[in-house]
């Protein structure tokens, strides 16, 4: 059997928790026209003058709030997924017979690094999976449009499949049910369940991304299988940039809401996310913890991602051989 390779794909992340690092990695983030559309001369000169100058600073301080000893958190833990998906195929498919390795779309190590590394070892056949449950054209759409430069600039053309979103399969589903009952069982279960997902512009999707209708079957899924009253959980979208309409509602928006409402205690989790990093650990764990808190609410309970759970990892592999084996 000809060896396969695996490539987990996440986002990125600066290298160091540094101004210097943040801008360049906000750089070459915020340029990708799949993550910002706007006239590209314009804004070239925004994002050089204004925005990174503005948000390097305070993004490097929130990325130091949440910075492991190892490094970046979304590095560390994209890192044990790695090792624990590798171990699980060994066990499944048999040992020697696939590659895991990651890439980052943005940032260090490269999806086209990486590519070029494993065709050194003679590897045809390439299973890509990124670590976005639900599509978006400006998350897995960004990974595809990489993948059709590696493929243009291949005089022999690997093989290369693409797990696009995972959004409604059962095992991912199941993994976030347990995990919530998991908190319950350990810190007590709050009033209210709040599915916070990162958002995109409103525009995006009337252009015909479907996202919003991903978070949507993700979130109904989860309730359904907790048998929670309409009244008991609610969807939100965090981490909105610039002045554009973002999908609604906003997470902070929401918790507001809830706690002018009389709500003094939440769990939230964060299904778009498969690894703690910025967005979880300081924006909903951190940030959002002091805005409900000083509305009104009393207990606010963070939920991790599903990180290297061993039933995650599970799931994951059973998308692999899907792609893989059959």
């Amino acid at each position: 059997m000809n060896k396969k390779a695996v490539i987990v794909v996440n986002l990125g992340t600066p290298e160091t928790p540094t101004p210097g690092a943040v801008a360049k990695f906000l750089k070459q983030f915020l340029s990708d026209s799949r993550v910002v559309e706007a006239p590209k001369l314009l804004w070239w000169f925004l994002l050089r003058l204004v925005i990174i100058p503005l948000r390097a600073k305070k993004v490097a301080h929130s990325y130091g709030e949440i910075w492991l000893a190892e490094g970046s958190p979304l590095r560390v833990i994209t890192g044990r997924q790695v090792t624990a998906l590798q171990n699980q195929l060994d066990e499944d498919v048999g040992l020697g017979n696939t590659v895991v390795c990651e890439a980052m779309t943005y940032g260090e190590p490269s999806l086209s690094h990486t590519f070029q590394r494993l065709r050194e070892q003679s590897i045809q056949e390439y299973v890509v999976l990124p670590m976005y449950p639900q599509y978006s054209g400006s998350t897995t759409g960004a990974i595809y449009d990489q993948l059709s430069a590696i493929i243009r600039q291949s005089r022999d053309v690997p093989d290369i499949s693409v797990i696009k979103s995972f959004h409604d399969h059962s095992g991912y589903t199941d993994c976030l049910v347990q995990s919530i009952r998991d908190s319950w069982e350990k810190n007590g279960r709050h009033e209210k369940l709040l599915m916070s997902f990162h958002g995109i512009p409103q525009e995006y999707v009337d252009k015909g991304d479907p996202y919003y209708q991903h978070c949507l079957g993700t979130a109904e899924a989860v309730a359904e299988k907790l048998s929670l009253e309409k009244d008991q959980w609610a969807m939100s979208f965090q981490s909105r940039f610039g002045p554009k309409q973002w999908l609604q509602p906003y997470t902070d928006e929401q918790l507001k809401t809830w706690a002018t409402n009389g709500v003094k205690s939440i769990d939230i989790i964060s299904p778009a996310f498969t690894v703690d990093c910025l967005e979880t650990l300081e924006e909903l764990n951190i940030s959002y913890r002091e805005l409900f808190l000083s509305e009104g609410g009393e207990h606010y309970h963070y939920i991790p991602c599903l990180n290297d759970a061993p039933e995650f990892i599970k799931t994951l592999a059973t998308l692999v051989k899907t792609k893989l084996f059959n």
